[in-house]
């Protein structure tokens, strides 16, 4: 989650990992009737949004393992099939109140897929969610950890969408869950899979994002990342070749492009429901404040509730004071809309 190093890992950064976020206000979303998504082959029809939205999403929880336990609640070890995959997670059920909870589906944001850790990454915000009496399912997106498959990245694939809106489905089947009351909680760059995840299922009710980044693809090219824990794939990984194929079938990003236009959420806003609150520290050194100032712009030509909440400091992770006042406002947030 932090920062770039040499310029060929920037560019194969930007093919591999982001998308841009286009404004109704400022840039105006272009104005083109999409290629049918049944023209586009199934390997690459899998990042669009038509694509994402027609298929349809179906899992279940494994067995739950305690892993620990305190006054306030319990976490469990557990896993879902996404796709055939295996998907290992965290999940953490309340102690107070009484079933069933709402609950939120918690997307962890880069981390080096060898060095990510089902126990060790992000406890501070799931211990303050749990606390306040949601259930929290921390996924280990695929590739990661033990998680099943390959890492494929948030901008130009749509797995991890899948993998998101999967763990839902899992979650409807857990009598502890009030199946009305699910919300996505996203960092980083898992801020554009969750807002891709709203998009592509128009029901989900609540969306919260920490520094996210790639909204409308055209706002990667305007800020770039600067990510220093980014570490490319090996040239012969399959999903260094996938890129490759993707580049020579699609070309590179294009707003004009029918097939890029299907790729981009903000072209589907329509119809959205929901709400989503973003946080974002001015001093983030890694994902640019512009990322959420513009989907603020976006949104402002919708019907979709939106905030977004800006902090002096904080960095990438909002710590600090900036942390306990955003977690305040995500609790406040998902108890008001979930």
């Amino acid at each position: 989650m932090l920062g770039f190093v040499t310029a060929t890992a920037v560019i194969f950064y930007v093919l591999s990992r982001m998308q841009i976020s286009v404004s109704t206000g400022g840039v105006s979303a272009p104005q083109k009737t999409s290629e049918p998504v049944n023209s586009i082959s199934l390997e690459f029809r899998k990042i669009t949004l038509p694509y994402l939205r027609e298929r349809t999403y179906e899992s279940k929880l494994g067995n739950l393992e305690k892993y620990s336990e305190n006054t306030q609640y319990t976490s469990y070890l557990t896993s879902y099939n996404s796709d055939g995959l295996k998907i290992n997670g965290l999940i953490t059920v309340p102690s107070t109140g009484s079933p069933p909870w709402p609950a939120i589906i918690f997307i962890h944001g880069y981390i080096p897929p060898a060095s990510y850790k089902t126990t060790a990454n992000y406890n501070s915000y799931v211990d303050y969610l749990a606390k306040n009496g949601f259930v929290v399912f921390k996924i280990d997106l695929r590739g990661h950890a033990k998680s099943e498959g390959v890492a494929s990245g948030a901008y130009y694939s749509g797995d991890y969408i899948i993998d998101t809106l999967n763990a839902r489905a899992a979650l409807f089947g857990a009598d502890f869950v009030d199946q009305a009351k699910i919300g996505l909680w996203g960092h980083s760059m898992a801020g554009n899979i969750v807002f891709r995840s709203l998009v592509a299922l128009q029901d989900i009710r609540a969306v919260v994002i920490w520094a996210g980044a790639v909204y409308s693809y055209e706002d990667m090219q305007k800020y770039r990342i600067s990510d220093n824990s980014y570490q490319p794939p090996p040239q012969e990984s399959e999903r260094r070749k996938k890129r490759e194929e993707l580049r020579n079938t699609h070309g590179d990003f294009n707003p004009t492009s029918d097939f890029w236009y299907q790729v981009v959420p903000t072209n589907y806003l329509a119809g959205v429901g929901g709400a989503v609150q973003i946080h974002h520290a001015v001093d983030d050194g890694v994902v640019n404040i512009g990322y959420s100032r513009d989907l603020m712009e976006i949104l402002d030509d919708t019907k979709i509730s939106h905030e977004l909440f800006e902090y002096p400091s904080g960095g990438h992770n909002l710590t600090g004071l900036s942390f306990t006042t955003a977690m305040q406002r995500t609790v406040e947030f998902f108890k008001e809309n979930l």
